[in-house]
Order: C-alpha cells, then sequence, then structure tokens
C-alpha cells in the first residue's frame, strides 16, 4: 500500500509518542491519559429524556465480532456505569511474597449489577495497557481498521482524570482504605466517562464485559466466560464466534482439584451433555472461579438444577397462558398469524415438513400464507429461521427431507435447516426424530401432533372429497358496486385434471342453462382478463394472487391455477355466494339434493360449491397410495374424482411464557447437539443456539388469541443419540401412568397407536395396565368410572385392507388388538379375568368414519385419528407428538415432546351426576372433541355435559358409535369388521352386492340416520388369523421394536 498520500507525522507529534512510551516505566500518579479532542460523557441526570436507555436486541447474539475490533457494542446507550468498591480482602501467602490485596469491585450498568475481583497491580497492568493504546492511536498508520479508531477519537475537550495511589498496597494501613477505596472509584468512573477508553478492548476485560453482557433476554450479566443464568458459553477472542454453550441442568456440576480435573490448576465443569475442564493459573483461582460460577447459578437458575415432577427436564409453570386445537385449521391458522408476528427467531422441528402447504385455507390471498412464503418472507425481514428435520432412511420413508432442506435453504441465508440423524455415523437406523414444534421468539410454542405437512390439513367436517366442483349461478345489478361490465361477463373457473380435460364449466351463465349436478373439472376457455382485473384494481383485490415460483407443473396450469385463486379471492371479499337457505335478488343456487353430503363452512366467508382445499399433494389417501414425486408439489398423484380422501383428526397446543422457553431449550439443546456431530454443521454459518431468560419470559410481544391461564409443564422422550444427554429421559410415559392411576371420574384417549400391556419381553410401557388396574380399582369401590378410547379403524399404512392390508398394516393391527382385547394380557383380558363382561361398563373402544358423495356416487372412508391426546376429569391435559407405543414413551427410541396442562381456572359442570367444577382448558377440549366425533357441532346439547352419567355413556356415546358402525356396515359393507374372522370371509365378504351400489336411493336414507363420526371399534376383525409377520417377509427381517 503507497504510503505517499498519508500527513507527514510532525516533531511534535513524535514528541508526544516518545513521552507516552517513556512513561510506561514511571509511576502511575500522573494524568497521562488525557487525549486532545477526545469526548467525554458528562454527568447526567436518569430522569433526562435524552439519556433514555437503549436495550441491546437479542439478535445480537448472531453478530459478535472479535474481541478487539473498534466498533463493538457492548454497553446501553445513553446508560453511565457506576462504580463502587465494597471491600478489600487480605490475601497472605506461604511463600516468601509479600501478601497481596484482593478489591470487591461492584459495577451498576442500568438493571444490571455484577462484581470483579482485582488486585492493586491489576489496576496497574490495566492503566499501562491504555497508556499503550493512546500512543498507539496518535500515529496514523494507514489501515481501515487503524483510521477508523483515530476517526472515532474526536469530540470536546477532556476533563482531567484522577491519578492512581502512589504508594505501594503494602505499606497500606487500614485506616487509610477508605480514602484508598475512593481514589479507585473515581478513576474507574471517570475513565468509563471517556468513550474512547471505555469501549476499548483491556477495558471491557478489565471489568468482565463481552458482547453479550447487557442483552436482557440472556438474563443477569453473569461472569467472565459469559455465564448466564441457565447456560455458559465460550466465545472465540479473535472473531467473537461462540464457540460452545454448556446449559445448566440437573447434573450440572463444578468441580476443582488435580484429581478431578487431571490438570494442576484445574475446574471441570459437567453437565448431561458435556464436560468442560479450564486450566487457572492456581488453585486459589480455580476455587474463585469455581465459588463464584456455582454461586451465581444457584441464584439465579436454581430451577434448572433441581429434579422437577415426572423426571421432565422442565419445571412447573404457574400461570401460563395456553392454548388447545382440534384439527388443523385453526392450528396452521395461528402458527401463521404467531410466524407473522417473529420478530428475532423461528424454531421448527418437524418428522416431515412440507415447504409448499398453505397455513390459511381456503387460498384467498395468493401464496402469502403459503409456509415458504412465510418463512422467506421473515428471513428478509431479518428473523433467523432454524429448521430441524427428521432425517429419514430413504428405503423405509418416502417423505423427501433432502427436498425440503433444499428449497428451504435455497430460500434466503437467514433460513438454516439441519437433517439428524446420521444413520451409519451414528448407527441410528430405527428411531426418528417425531417432535412437532413451531416457536417463535422463544415467547411462543406450539406443540402437538401436526406436522407442517401434506394431509394435516383438516377441519371439524373431515370432508372426503375436493374436486373444485362449481355451481352455476347468476348475478344481478344490485351485488355491491359490480359494474354493468362485471356483471354481463363470463368468467371461466380454470380448474384442470386429466381425467376431466374435455368440459367446458362457465362459472357466470343465464340461470336457464343451469344444470341440477355438475362435475366440473374443465378445459379452460379464453379468460376474460379486461374485466375481471379491472375490477380487483378498482375494489383493492389485485395483490391477492401471485403464481408459485416453486410449481413443478407446466406454466399452462400454472396460468390455470392462478386465475383459480384469483376467483376464489373475488369471492368472499365481494359476498357473490349465500348458502343454499338464503334468497338474494339476483343470487339464484340450483336445487341440489346433497343428501348426506356435508356442508361446506369456510370460516372465511361464503364460499360457493367446493373450492378446494387441498392442492396437489396435500389431496391424498396414504392408506390407498403413500406420497410419491414430493419434488413436484401441486401435481396430484391420486385421482381425486375417484378417491376420497383420508380425513385427518388431530389435536396439539399453544404455550406462552416460561413454558414457551422450555421448549426453546430442548430445541436449542438439539440443534448444538446436531452442530456438534455432524462435521457440516460445524462452520459458522450454523450457529450456536443460546436460551433466553426466564427473567423476561412475561414480556410477551404477542399472544395467541383465546388463550387461557393454567399451569403447564413440558414433557419428553429423549436420549443420547436424539438430544446428547447422558441418562435418558421419558417423562411422557412417566406422566401418563400417573394421570391414569390418579384419575378419579374418567380418562379420555385419541391416539394414532394404542400399544401397550407390558409382558417385558416385546412391550414394555405400562399405559394400557395402568388403566385396566385404575377400572379394577372402581369396579372393587362400586364406583362409576369410564375410559373412553379413540384409534385409527387401520393403521396408516399404504396397503388393500380387501385382501388383508398387508404386513405392515397386520403387523400394527396384532398390536393394537393384543393391547385391546386379544390374549391374557390385554386389557379386556385382565378385566375378563376378574369381573367378567362387566367390562363393557368401564371402557369404550371407537374409530371414526365419514361419507360423502364423489362424481355421482356415495364413497366413505375411515378418519385417520393422529392425535396423542389423554384427557382427566375435565382438570387434566397431556398433548404431544408421542404415541401411545414403546417408540414414543420408552425414552431411548423415538424422541417426542409434549405438555401436560392442569387447569388453575375452573367453570361450573356436572361430573357423576353432582355439581363439580370443570377446569377450563380441560372441559373445554373435551367438550369440542365430543362435539365433533359424535356431531353435536350445531346443537350444544347438555346431553355430553357429564361424562360419567350412565346416561350420555350408554345412550349417547356408546349407542351412537354402535348405531353408526351399523348403518356403514348396512351402506357400504366397511373394513374392517367384525363379520370377518379370516381372509376366506375376506373375500367372501368384499364379493357380495354392496347397497351403495345396488340402491343408492335407499343408502341415502338411511345415510340420514348418521351422527358425527363415531364408530364402534371391530374387535373380531381377522381374529383368527395370526397377524404378526410371515418369515421371509422384509417386515418379519427388521426387529420386533419397529412395530411396538
Amino acid at each position: 500500500m503507497s504510503l505517499k498520500n498519508e500527513p507527514r507525522v510532525n516533531t511534535s507529534a513524535l514528541q508526544k509518542i516518545a513521552a507516552d512510551m517513556s512513561n510506561l516505566i514511571e509511576n502511575l500518579d500522573m494524568r497521562e491519559l488525557h487525549f486532545e479532542g477526545e469526548e467525554v460523557d458528562f454527568d447526567v441526570s436518569p430522569s433526562d429524556p435524552k439519556t433514555r436507555e437503549v436495550s441491546i436486541p437479542f439478535s445480537a447474539v448472531y453478530n459478535t465480532q472479535g474481541f478487539k475490533e473498534p466498533n463493538i457494542r457492548s454497553y446501553l446507550s445513553g446508560c453511565p456505569i457506576k462504580v463502587k468498591v465494597l471491600e478489600v480482602e487480605r490475601v497472605t501467602s506461604t511463600t516468601k511474597l509479600p501478601s497481596s490485596d484482593f478489591y470487591t469491585i461492584e459495577l451498576t450498568h442500568g438493571e444490571f449489577k455484577w462484581q470483579v475481583k482485582r488486585k492493586f497491580k491489576h489496576f496497574e497492568e490495566f492503566h499501562r495497557e491504555l497508556l499503550k493504546y493512546k500512543a498507539f492511536i496518535r500515529i496514523p498508520i494507514p489501515t481501515r481498521r487503524h483510521t477508523f479508531r483515530r476517526q472515532n477519537v474526536k469530540g470536546e475537550e477532556p476533563r482531567e482524570m484522577p491519578s492512581l495511589p502512589r504508594s505501594s498496597e503494602n505499606r497500606i494501613r487500614e485506616e487509610n482504605f477508605l480514602g484508598k477505596r475512593k481514589q479507585l472509584e473515581d478513576y474507574l468512573t471517570k475513565l468509563l466517562k471517556m468513550p474512547m477508553y471505555r469501549n476499548y478492548h483491556a477495558t471491557t476485560e478489565f471489568l468482565d464485559i463481552s458482547q453479550l453482557s447487557f442483552i436482557r433476554d440472556l438474563g443477569p450479566k453473569g461472569m467472565w466466560l459469559i455465564v448466564k443464568d441457565s447456560f455458559l458459553l465460550y466465545m472465540k477472542p479473535d472473531n467473537g464466534a461462540i464457540a460452545f454453550v454448556l446449559l445448566v441442568d440437573k447434573e450440572f456440576k463444578i468441580k476443582v482439584g488435580k484429581k478431578e480435573t487431571e490438570t494442576k490448576y484445574g475446574l471441570r465443569i459437567d453437565n448431561l451433555s458435556r464436560t468442560l475442564i479450564l486450566k487457572c493459573n492456581s488453585y486459589r483461582q480455580a476455587r474463585w472461579w469455581g465459588g463464584a460460577m456455582a454461586e451465581f447459578i444457584q441464584k439465579h437458575g436454581s430451577d434448572f438444577l433441581k429434579d422437577h415432577r415426572f423426571g421432565s427436564y422442565a419445571a412447573i409453570q404457574e400461570n401460563t397462558l395456553a392454548k388447545w386445537y382440534v384439527n388443523a385449521k385453526g392450528y396452521f391458522e395461528d402458527v401463521a398469524n404467531a410466524m407473522e408476528e417473529a420478530k428475532e427467531e423461528i424454531f421448527i422441528t418437524d418428522w416431515w415438513l412440507s415447504p409448499e402447504i398453505f397455513l390459511k385455507r381456503p387460498v384467498v390471498e395468493g401464496n402469502r400464507w403459503r409456509l415458504d412464503c412465510i418463512l422467506k418472507r421473515k428471513a428478509q425481514q431479518g428473523v433467523r429461521i432454524f429448521i430441524m428435520l427428521y432425517k429419514e432412511v430413504g428405503l423405509a420413508l418416502g417423505i423427501n427431507s433432502e427436498y425440503s432442506k433444499r428449497t428451504l435453504m435455497s430460500l434466503h441465508p437467514n433460513i438454516k435447516v439441519m437433517r439428524h440423524p446420521d444413520h451409519v455415523s451414528s448407527t441410528v437406523y430405527l428411531w426418528a426424530h417425531h417432535e412437532k414444534l413451531v416457536v417463535i421468539d422463544q415467547s411462543i410454542a406450539f406443540v402437538g401432533g401436526i406436522d407442517l405437512a401434506y394431509g394435516r390439513w383438516d377441519d371439524n367436517e373431515h370432508r372426503l372429497t375436493d374436486v373444485g366442483s362449481v355451481k352455476h349461478v347468476i348475478m344481478g345489478p344490485s351485488l355491491l358496486s359490480l359494474t354493468a361490465e362485471t356483471t354481463e361477463s363470463t368468467v371461466s373457473l380454470y380448474l384442470k385434471d386429466k381425467s376431466e380435460s374435455n368440459k367446458n364449466l362457465p362459472i357466470l351463465k343465464s340461470v336457464d342453462n343451469m344444470d341440477s349436478k355438475m362435475k366440473g373439472i374443465g378445459k379452460p376457455r379464453k379468460f376474460s382478463k379486461f374485466s375481471l382485473y379491472r375490477q380487483l384494481h378498482r375494489h383493492h383485490l389485485q395483490s391477492m394472487d401471485s403464481i408459485s415460483s416453486t410449481d413443478s407443473t407446466s406454466s399452462y396450469f400454472n396460468h390455470c391455477r392462478s386465475h383459480q385463486n384469483l376467483i376464489h379471492g373475488f369471492k368472499p371479499h365481494l359476498k357473490l355466494f349465500r348458502h343454499s337457505s338464503e334468497s338474494k335478488q339476483g343470487l339464484v343456487r340450483p336445487n341440489v339434493d346433497t343428501g348426506s353430503v356435508r356442508s361446506l363452512q369456510t370460516g372465511v366467508g361464503e364460499l360457493q360449491g367446493e373450492t378446494r382445499f387441498w392442492h396437489g399433494k396435500d389431496y391424498c389417501n396414504f392408506v390407498f397410495k403413500d406420497w410419491v414425486q414430493l419434488d413436484k408439489p401441486f401435481a396430484d398423484f391420486i385421482n381425486r374424482y375417484s378417491t376420497p380422501r383420508m380425513p385427518w383428526h388431530d389435536i396439539a397446543s399453544v404455550v406462552h411464557g416460561k413454558a414457551a422457553r422450555d421448549v426453546a431449550r430442548h430445541f436449542i439443546q438439539r440443534w448444538n447437539f446436531t452442530k456438534i456431530m455432524k462435521p457440516k454443521y460445524r462452520s459458522l454459518s450454523y450457529p450456536f443456539l443460546l436460551p433466553k431468560s426466564q427473567t423476561t419470559a412475561h414480556e410477551l410481544k404477542y399472544q395467541v388469541p383465546e388463550s387461557v391461564c393454567a399451569k403447564v409443564q413440558l414433557l419428553r422422550s429423549s436420549a443420547d443419540w436424539s438430544a446428547g444427554i447422558k441418562y435418558h429421559e421419558e417423562s411422557i410415559h412417566t406422566a401418563y401412568v400417573n394421570v391414569i392411576e390418579n384419575s378419579k371420574h374418567y380418562i379420555y384417549i385419541e391416539n394414532q397407536f394404542f400399544i401397550s400391556c407390558a409382558d417385558d419381553k416385546v412391550v414394555f410401557n405400562r399405559i394400557g395396565d395402568a388403566i385396566a388396574r385404575r377400572i379394577l380399582k372402581a369396579h372393587r369401590e362400586s364406583q362409576r368410572y369410564r375410559v373412553y378410547v379413540v384409534i385409527p379403524l387401520l393403521p396408516g399404512f399404504e396397503g388393500d385392507i380387501s385382501t388383508g392390508g398387508g404386513n405392515a398394516v397386520q403387523a400394527i393391527m396384532h398390536f393394537n388388538y393384543r393391547t385391546m382385547c386379544r390374549g391374557e394380557n390385554s386389557i379386556v383380558g385382565q378385566l375378563k379375568a376378574k369381573i367378567g363382561n362387566q367390562w363393557i361398563n368401564y371402557i369404550s373402544f371407537c374409530g371414526l368414519r365419514t361419507h360423502a358423495e364423489l362424481e355421482g356416487n356415495l364413497v366413505t372412508e375411515l378418519i385417520y385419528v393422529h392425535s396423542k391426546l389423554l384427557i382427566a376429569d375435565d382438570n387434566t391435559v397431556i398433548i404431544g407428538s408421542a404415541n401411545i407405543n414403546d417408540r414414543s414413551m420408552l425414552g431411548k427410541r423415538d424422541s417426542e415432546i409434549a405438555v401436560i396442562v392442569q387447569d388453575t381456572e375452573t367453570v361450573p359442570s356436572v361430573m357423576d351426576g353432582e355439581e363439580y367444577q370443570a377446569g377450563q382448558f380441560a372441559q373445554g377440549l373435551r367438550l369440542q372433541c365430543f362435539r365433533v366425533v359424535l356431531g353435536y357441532l350445531s346443537d350444544l346439547n347438555e346431553g355430553i355435559q357429564d361424562p360419567v352419567s350412565d346416561k350420555f355413556f350408554k345412550e349417547v356415546w356408546v349407542s351412537t358409535a354402535a348405531r353408526n358402525a351399523t348403518i356403514y356396515d348396512k351402506v357400504f359393507r366397511c373394513l374392517p369388521n367384525d363379520e370377518v374372522h379370516n381372509l376366506i370371509q375376506l373375500r367372501d365378504f368384499i364379493s357380495k352386492p354392496i347397497l351403495a351400489k345396488e340402491d343408492p336411493i335407499r343408502a341415502e336414507e338411511e345415510l340420514k340416520k348418521i351422527r358425527g363420526f363415531l364408530v364402534q371399534f371391530p374387535f373380531y376383525f381377522l381374529s383368527e388369523e395370526s397377524l404378526r409377520p410371515s418369515v421371509g417377509t422384509k417386515e418379519a427381517m427388521v426387529p420386533m421394536e419397529v412395530w411396538t
């Protein structure tokens, strides 16, 4: 670099530099830290509006720099640092060296207060370092970094700096200590008012200050090594990168000594995941550091050091806002809204994640609420997004997490995606990350059974069809402010399917041309752009649609879909379509007898016809056919005009505040563990994550509407392979058993699996045994007690049940039946042995089923129960990702997360015919589940208020399930079925005629008697067959633990 243009150093400057350097070896009592032109912060009043404290945002943790960089922000703006020397501690030595004094210095900066201990020689060394810096800053070295430093040393004339005491500390008498203390206080106070020195790295080191010290969401300032209330971390001095994070947990211990640390002056720190050994200069230093650290953690983070109920990693959190969700419609909407409010971080972990799913439906705002578009938008706003996906064994599962990762990572650099585990290096082939979490700013956490993936979105209607059919309507001149031009124009709705490529479907026509039944997917006519786009612009709706940039279908279909979405966006805003019961001027709906076809209620306005809710791969029936070609998200993979979709029934929750911090902490533990374990994630582009402090958890910038206050605790299944912890945790299993054993009136279970009843050989979890014991106890005590179990009628594996379902389906059926009713270890088996057939007064097993009309044909399909729910006594709820099986419950296998909510706010109710104070959260959820499955959504019948009474259990629940099952068997000859005990009977059963095809009119009349979705579970289906995988099949070759 050329120096020709640099100013020449004059003689006076050289003389000043020489004088400064000579001062380094002289005494320290002069005022040599003056620097011409250096700005000094003058004393200000805390009430002065100009000195308003400006906090450091949490996002600063992702922008740390090297400790010696000149422009680091370490302090709170507009906030002075107060200094007080509290005490002096005389330290004697056994050697000939003179004794020395330790000064305890207390510093206050805003709401942060901390102490450091320094010897007088440390002050001297610090002072010399500042003199070097002063001399160095005068030299016009032609580098950008140095020029930056020099440019920042400017401003007003300085005040005079106080001198350090002349006398050696060893000659100070005790009575002179107060004077010396005042001198040291003045020295530091005045020094910290000079930005040139205050911001110098030697000063921050002297005061134990780092870039992360004064971030409120990280808790109290802590001490060296950046020790916070729930973790400690080490930053690399050269670049400021966080090199490791060690969380405080119940195994957190600090040990000092050569025996413990295997080093002369060592300090050892342990937790459940890691061991850190620090080398100190002396045994005294190791003792001081260890003691100070232990004292700080004990004071500010004691909750993390304790054993918690059920063996959980998380404490019970009082006064926590919580909300439940039945089905994904409301859940997805609240997730989308919360993401939109994110300011700093979004954490997501799923078993499966589909980037292109829509979180708000029907689609009336283009791609705005599509998951990938939301994440990209937030990333562009500066929000950091961290996603962990289960890395599946490709030959066993087709969820294509590699595609999901690639798609998400391409959106923006602020989006980071990890997949785990690496099956070869970790030797984990059988187990999965099964958690479903979304965490917003570590303040709001969604926990439950719903992945952000295809097939999950559903509402309380559980529709079977989604062909996008439309009915002809006519528009009158009085409809809002539409011009005559729009009224007279004809617009085609563009919907396309290969099997229906030769039909034309105009949406606006004269009333004379109406058909009584429309099948409507058609080849589009020329689109009348001139009128629609003009009207959209006039009504400020022109931005409601955009064409997907990741749509894998042709541009022709993009064009068609764009206009389809455009019209769907147009309709609800202009109120073009009404329910058939309404009569409005200029609006006519055909008199179509829908019979048993369920109504369409979108919740976003009144949409005509059956507008599409499930696009492309989202329309699915995975028992009929598993997903394929996930890299083509908007291409159908089953024929929606001949195959009904499989409805999805699921449960989720959201929690706030400290409980959300606990969820985030679990995510952070998993993320940091994966970063350490997989070499590809060790780069700085994948940062370590830091948990926010519980001290600021109550400061909610956003809260999910309709949440209620309750007592909340996080539970999990976690182990060494999944989270890097030494001892596995199975707190979900423990909580389930505990809640069942201590329930007083009833338990209600919805679950995807029901595999339990331990034999300690194949099955080990004890949930089924706890249910049987609790029923037997009720019988002994002549107590009225009920157990409700709702599970899928068939396991969620691809297979043709008309031929037996396949080995995978049968393997799960075997273990489900083994738990419910087959064998002496089953629940019914245990009960029959003690109370005979009286077991039917205590427990009910049910599934869910629905029906519809598809292209003129009556169809039925089971509703897939994917919930992981337990409700007890209208006051306790467990919601999570854990199935009732060993995979989910034992802790060492699949990773899971759940939340137990116990009500603190009650409402008057009835239990077993008597007045009862029911929990607001638990009872609300139980009633909603009952209304959905029993068909009481539009009839708030008091008959479901008491879940224990004979009237409800026998005359409503059991009776409805039995009646519905009988009608479905009569109309459709459904499978699974109690008439079919073996494969020979199965072949005979499916060969017989079906009423739905033979006499559709009579079938429709029968189906009108159906109420809700509840059906009795068929106990005897294939009861004479061995359902375990046959020897020689691939299903028999895998370990039995895969199925349990």
